[in-house]
């Protein structure tokens, strides 16, 4: 099951330290685990990239599978441009991908989002 972790609240060091364990894994020739993630400082910054409208074109695209961007913005019912903006910035964030023939699909089985609890966060 392919996972996309979100996590807020998540320091950029957080990153680094779990990046820098990984690289150590491999170096030593060990296994590791495909993990893929996005982190957000605060909150205000995971809701400027992911409004209402964009987790409805998510949900929408994973019900249909791979599609063009008109059928996409046609079955939504919105304007075909802000539909292909939104597609632009979530393929920026890794979330939608094109397939060969230029088709946006989400690659996900599911996307978990955390915000740990505040005496997490120190």
């Amino acid at each position: 099951m392919k996972t996309l972790n979100i996590h807020l609240n998540h320091p950029a060091e957080r990153a680094l330290t779990t990046f820098g364990s990984t690289l150590q894994h491999l170096e030593a020739g060990q296994a590791i685990t495909p993990h893929f993630s996005i982190g957000f400082e605060t909150v205000p910054q995971f809701a400027k990239v992911f409004t209402s409208k964009r987790w409805e074109l998510i949900a929408e695209l994973k019900k249909l599978g791979a599609v063009s961007i008109y059928e996409l913005a046609k079955r939504l019912d919105r304007h075909y441009r802000n539909v292909r903006q939104d597609v632009a910035l979530l393929s920026e964030w890794l979330v939608i991908e094109k397939d060969d023939q230029g088709k946006v699909f989400v690659p996900w089985d599911e996307i978990d989002v955390r915000l740990p609890l505040l005496q997490d966060v120190a």
